[in-house]
C-alpha cells in the first residue's frame, strides 16, 4: 500500500507540474483576489461583485475571435442572477430610471455559446450607464477591443466602474444600485509584439477621440488600489504595465 500510494504520489506531482502553466495561463486576466471579495465564474468571464453598489467592481476576461465570430444571438434576456448570494440588482431598479443597463461583459463579446449570450445578460454584469456614455463612446471602446481582438487572436480584459464617493453618489432603484462616476477598461495583449493599454472614461457623452483617454494600467492601478494582472509573469508585467500602447 506505501509503494502504491508513493507512486500515486509521484504521479499527482507530475500532473500538477503539467497543468499549473496552464492553469497559470488560463488565470492571466484575472485581477488580484482579496480575502472578502465574492467572485463568480460564469462560462466566459470572472466578475467580482459588490453588494454595496450592486454591480461587479471588475468583469475578466480573455476575448477571443471565436467569442467575437460566434453566432449566438442577442435576445436581450436581462434577469436577475439567481448565484450572486446576496442578490443581484434587479429589472425594476432600472426601470424608469434615465439610465441604461449597461453591459461590462458586452454582449457582442460574447456570441461564441448560447449560454455565453445568455450569462452576459444577467443584472449582475449591468452597471447605471447614461444613454449618450452607453451608446456612444463606450460602445466605440467596445468595438475597437473587438477590432484589436481579431486582428491579434486574443486579448485580456478587465473593466468596470469607478466609484471615487460613495456618499454623494446618485443612487436608482429599491435595491440602490450605484452610478458610477466614470468607467475603465484594462487591455493586455499577449501575442507577438507585446502590448497593453488602459482607458478611464468620465461617466458623461463625449466627442474626444478615445486617445485622450488612454492611461498606463500602473495609473489606472493606483486610482483602483487593486493588482489587475498579477497572473502574469513579474517581467512581463512590469514592462507591460508602465507602457501606454495607443496604437
Amino acid at each position: 500500500m506505501k509503494n502504491k500510494m508513493k507512486r500515486l504520489s509521484g504521479f499527482s506531482l507530475i500532473l500538477v507540474a503539467f497543468f499549473a502553466p496552464l492553469k497559470a495561463a488560463a488565470q492571466q486576466e484575472l485581477p488580484e483576489i482579496r480575502k472578502h471579495d465574492d467572485i463568480y465564474y460564469k462560462s466566459a468571464y470572472t466578475f467580482c461583485y459588490s453588494e454595496e453598489d450592486e454591480q461587479p467592481l471588475w468583469v475578466a476576461y480573455r476575448l477571443t475571435r471565436e467569442m467575437i465570430n460566434g453566432t449566438a444571438q442577442r435576445k436581450n434576456n436581462f434577469r436577475a442572477d439567481p448565484e450572486v448570494t446576496t442578490g443581484s440588482a434587479e429589472l425594476s431598479d432600472y426601470r424608469k430610471s434615465g439610465y441604461d443597463r449597461g453591459h461590462l461583459a458586452p454582449a457582442a463579446d460574447m456570441k461564441q455559446t448560447e449560454s455565453q449570450m445568455s450569462e452576459s445578460f444577467f443584472m449582475s454584469n449591468m452597471s447605471p450607464q447614461l444613454p449618450g456614455f452607453n451608446r456612444g463612446i463606450w460602445k466605440q471602446l467596445e468595438q475597437q477591443v473587438r477590432n484589436k481582438a481579431l486582428r491579434e487572436g486574443s486579448l485580456l480584459v478587465v473593466t468596470g466602474p469607478i466609484i471615487t464617493d460613495r456618499t454623494s453618489a446618485i443612487k436608482i432603484g429599491t435595491n440602490a444600485v450605484t452610478v458610477p462616476q466614470a468607467y475603465y477598461k484594462a487591455l493586455v495583449d499577449l501575442n507577438g509584439a507585446l502590448s497593453a493599454i488602459a482607458f478611464i472614461l468620465p461617466h458623461e457623452a463625449s466627442k474626444k477621440p478615445l486617445s485622450s483617454f488612454a492611461v498606463t494600467i500602473d495609473e489606472l492601478e493606483e486610482i483602483l488600489n487593486l493588482d489587475l494582472f498579477p497572473g502574469l509573469p513579474d517581467h512581463i508585467e512590469i514592462a507591460l504595465e508602465s507602457r501606454c500602447d495607443s496604437e
